[in-house]
């Protein structure tokens, strides 16, 4: 999606994946910031909130809750809570990692691991310059990063990856990765050295596991990113 077409997106354009009465889950498109920011876009709260707002001929403000984010660049599964209490419970399955988060991601490299891999850093973000780096563990502010991956495809020198995100740290997996030395494909701020000005991060929100704030059920959610689109297209999902 073009950058000048996001001022005029409108709600039609997301994919509805669920919605009852506490949650709703949609597909996230790239290039959406999930809540406003200083760009004056179009943002994914706003976009569902009017979507509620006229499904349901509400009138007045809406309620909808942000209960996690993905960065502007990534696409995929994404969840609101449509009332107070649905957020408070998400919240906590956050706070406490029952709220599973799964990416894939095509990065730079052939990584030496077969089987699953954990990555741990420590990271600290520039509030000023909204980068995020790896440092020692005993730099004061330094929150704990954990991540699984596993390789799950290899095409012209990239790999395709399914990541387990532990904890939810700003730019985490781009930052992970390219302190191993496999930036994501795309990524013009973690992989600046050999990414080309333009490309398209390849990073999607794959599947949220959560428990259903009401029903007390687990639930799982899932997208995956379109196939004719490279480097996704180089790969078999």
């Amino acid at each position: 999606m073009e950058d000048r077409s996001l001022r005029q997106i409108h709600y039609s354009h997301i994919n509805i994946i669920y919605e009852d009465n506490h949650i709703l889950v949609v597909e996230k498109p790239v290039n959406i910031a999930s809540q406003q920011d200083r760009s004056g876009d179009k943002d994914m709260l706003t976009l569902m909130k009017e979507y509620i707002k006229e499904k349901y001929n509400k009138p007045g403000n809406v309620y909808l809750g942000l209960v996690h984010r993905l960065d502007r660049p990534v696409g995929g599964v994404m969840v609101f809570a449509k009332s107070s209490k649905a957020a408070s419970r998400l919240s906590e399955q956050i706070r406490t990692r029952q709220f599973g988060k799964k990416y894939m991601a095509v990065i730079h490299g052939i990584p030496p691991v077969k089987s699953k891999k954990n990555l741990v850093h420590y990271l600290i973000k520039d509030r000023r310059r909204n980068i995020v780096k790896a440092v020692d563990s005993s730099i004061k502010g330094a929150q704990k990063a954990i991540l699984d991956y596993k390789v799950i495809g290899q095409s012209s020198g990239m790999s395709l990856v399914e990541i387990a995100l532990h904890t939810g740290r700003p730019h985490q997996i781009r930052v992970q990765f390219a302190e191993i030395g496999h930036p994501l494909y795309g990524d013009q701020k973690y992989g600046r050295h050999i990414n080309k000005p333009g490309q398209q991060i390849a990073l999607w929100s794959k599947s949220i596991t959560l428990i259903h704030p009401t029903l007390r059920e687990s639930m799982t959610f899932s997208s995956l990113p379109n196939h004719s689109l490279y480097p996704w297209s180089l790969f078999d999902y």
